[in-house]
């Protein structure tokens, strides 16, 4: 028994100009489909220089409601390759709300749904508190003619929490759109630490898991980083499958999906779950052993 799906994930540097940047995912996109994708991974806020390096009002201009021309594009995309296409755009909900949202767009174009990040940074160079509220659809996985697409955000990508509330809802892949990269005053050492912490996390998901994990890097030099690209795919043993490096590429793998019942017959970790013993999760801080 066996249902295959090809993954594919377009990583490129972006610029200050919108067009530049969608034409670039487009021929990402076109390249994938040419090399057999069902499904396209697109980067975070791939349609401009990512905007949260500073506090700026300005940068608001470059939100966008959902549906609107993000989706629209995307949609026209997915439906000329037949493929599943995952975006990433800066939503405008409302006057003075905003989100980072992953949109997933059918092979017929439609908008088969969105995804609003739940976890939100406010580091250095990486300051979104100030952009972006976080989503209030819960961890909720986006059916698809391609599968059940358990689509988080960058920042997601460091809580067990939430990869781990995707597989319970029955998704078959995790699926990164993510904006990181080194910062220039770091030394190598420290930068080498921070890549492997970052892959060896999402490697953990999909063993935890027993589901493939996919993560989808921009690359190239912007004011808040130079981004370390390094996107991919991994199985449900946490195998690499594919890995990209630091230059524009698409990376095409195929996906074998029943082998999550094949892995998870031999390591059941959702059948040992201790569900009654974990009350402590819910709180932001155990400050007594009782409270667990």
């Amino acid at each position: 028994m066996s249902r295959q799906t090809t993954l594919g994930l377009v990583q490129h540097p972006c610029s200050a100009d919108r067009q530049e940047n969608l034409e670039r995912s487009e021929a990402g996109i076109a390249r994938a489909a040419e090399a057999g994708a069902d499904v396209v991974l697109l980067q975070e806020l791939h349609c401009g220089h990512y905007p949260c390096y500073e506090e700026h009002p300005a940068h608001f201009d470059a939100a966008e409601p959902i549906p609107g021309p993000g989706t629209e594009r995307l949609g026209r995309a997915a439906a000329e390759h037949g493929v599943v296409v995952i975006g990433s755009l800066f939503e405008r909900r409302a006057a003075g709300l905003y989100h980072n949202t992953a949109v997933v767009l059918e092979r017929d174009g439609t908008l088969a749904g969105t995804y609003r990040k739940m976890h939100i940074p406010d580091d250095p160079d990486y300051y979104e508190k100030f952009y972006f509220t976080p989503g209030d659809g819960g961890f909720t996985p986006v059916d698809t003619s391609a599968g059940r697409l358990g689509v988080l955000v960058c920042w997601d990508q460091w809580f067990p929490e939430a990869a781990r509330l995707m597989a319970l809802a029955g998704a078959e892949i995790l699926l990164y759109p993510t904006a990181i990269g080194f910062a220039p005053e770091e030394p190598a050492d420290e930068q080498a630490r921070q890549l492997e912490a970052w892959e060896t996390i999402q490697r953990g998901h999909a063993i935890a898991n027993g589901l493939p994990v996919a993560a989808c890097n921009r690359v190239g030099t912007e004011p808040a980083a130079r981004f370390w690209g390094r996107s991919f795919v991994c199985g449900p043993q946490g195998e690499i499958l594919a890995r990209g490096g630091e230059e524009e590429t698409v990376l095409v793998v195929r996906l074998d999906l029943h082998r999550t019942e094949e892995v998870r017959r031999m390591w059941p970790f959702l059948r040992d779950r201790r569900i009654e013993a974990y009350q402590g999760l819910a709180r932001r801080y155990l400050d007594t052993p009782g409270d667990a």
